[in-house]
């Protein structure tokens, strides 16, 4: 007679890791869509004025009713995405092949993963001791002393620069992504009504093109910092909203909405992906 535990459905590798990819998209979404409403508060003089950055944002949600379960989900979320980042390079789910571009596009899935995975280790800690995000380890300062260090090695200044020129290339690819069209490639709103879809691809063009400007300011940063051999020159997404602060209220509103939009993209692609390859 056949178990019980045989009669029932198993899911596949692949099953679960469609489902971490949704999740990690979700998590994603929401820590940009938390990010991006802090700093149009700021930008509407709301907080003193005050931005924000990734790990401030974890910590907002961290600080909300039931926030140590959200902050929980949100880590496990954000591990999702990491474990989806690196299946993409390592499985080459997107068919970019062995050349020299394509394993290009891959080591950058792999570098897109592995700049969550920091945040998802200090959030989830966080959550299971009930500490602070800033005291889990996640200092502010953690790239301005690994540049630091990098800036003391003879070829330091040349390595530094070439990072901020890599950031500000990532983000330069990201706003041609938004006005090319290429990001909605990845996901699938064909169920959904005309009008709703139209919106779906502006709020990503939107959103994509703020983010590549965010990436676009931390990659001159890392290029000042090079320029004048001083670490602490670099700044992270707090520093690039103050830089856009420092250029009018406006400014930052702007990119601060277009963040928000992000936010909502990446919510939109947990409902809808499109996920090759799994």
């Amino acid at each position: 007679m056949a178990s019980i535990s045989s009669a029932l459905p198993h899911p596949s590798p692949s099953q679960g890791i469609r489902t971490l990819a949704r999740f990690g998209f979700a998590a994603k979404g929401v820590v940009y869509l938390t990010m991006g409403i802090l700093a149009l508060l700021a930008a509407t003089g709301q907080r003193g004025g005050q931005t924000t950055d990734k790990q401030q944002a974890v910590q907002v949600i961290q600080d909300l009713p039931m926030g140590r379960f959200l902050l929980g989900l949100i880590a496990l979320g954000l591990a999702g995405y990491v474990i989806w980042r690196f299946t993409q390079a390592l499985r080459d789910t997107e068919n970019k092949g062995n050349g020299a571009k394509g394993i290009g596009r891959r080591i950058g899935y792999a570098a897109s993963g592995l700049f969550y995975v920091g945040l998802a280790y200090y959030a989830g800690k966080a959550a299971w001791e009930n500490t602070a995000v800033s005291s889990a380890g996640g200092g502010g300062n953690s790239k301005q002393s690994m540049v630091a260090t990098l800036l003391e090695q003879s070829y330091g200044p040349w390595l530094v620069g070439a990072i901020g020129l890599f950031i500000i290339g990532t983000g330069l690819y990201q706003i041609g992504r938004a006005y090319s069209g290429k990001f909605a490639k990845h996901v699938n709103a064909s169920s959904l009504p005309a009008e709703q879809q139209k919106i779906v691809y502006r709020t990503g063009q939107v959103g994509y093109t703020a983010r590549g400007i965010v990436m676009a300011i931390i990659g001159y940063f890392f290029v000042q910092a090079a320029r004048h051999s001083n670490a602490g020159e670099v700044q992270d997404t707090e520093g690039a909203f103050d830089l856009l602060s420092s250029m009018g209220p406006s400014v930052l509103g702007v990119v601060a909405l277009g963040l928000v939009a992000y936010g909502v993209y990446m919510v939109v692609q947990a409902k809808y992906p499109v996920l090759n390859g799994v």
